[in-house]
């Protein structure tokens, strides 16, 4: 029991990780500062994108699933609880490298509108009396 609840647990926060990789910096219109905590995040996620590699938290939850006596599964995480609900077939080199690109867009647009709406609204020392 206890080690099914690790591995739901581990579910949870990887699929929280993955949120705040894809959407964090739309935290920065509230405070930019959260960029240094968001950023490593976003690298992370596009370098196991991009290297077609797992994260460590996926065999990690295959091996409280297995303590807990339920069958591990193949793949990765996003291969096994999205890309599944997602994408009708399985997930392939082409659409993680894919996956990775619109993070990487998806987030550098983010970061140009929260840097830039800031900037403007940021006053000018030719403005200050």
């Amino acid at each position: 029991m206890h080690y099914r609840l690790a591995a739901d647990a581990i579910v949870g926060l990887h699929f929280a990780f993955i949120l705040w990789a894809v959407f964090g910096a739309l935290t920065l219109l509230w405070r930019r500062a959260l960029a240094w905590i968001h950023l490593p995040a976003l690298v992370w996620a596009a370098y196991i994108e991009f290297s077609g590699s797992f994260c460590p938290l996926t065999p990690l939850e295959k091996h409280f699933r297995q303590l807990a006596g339920e069958a591990g599964y193949g793949g990765g995480f996003i291969q096994h609880y999205i890309v599944s609900v997602v994408y009708p077939q399985a997930l392939t080199r082409n659409i993680q490298l894919a996956l990775g690109a619109m993070l990487i867009t998806v987030n550098i647009a983010f970061y140009v509108i929260a840097f830039s709406r800031r900037a403007r609204r940021a006053p000018t020392q030719e403005s200050r009396p």
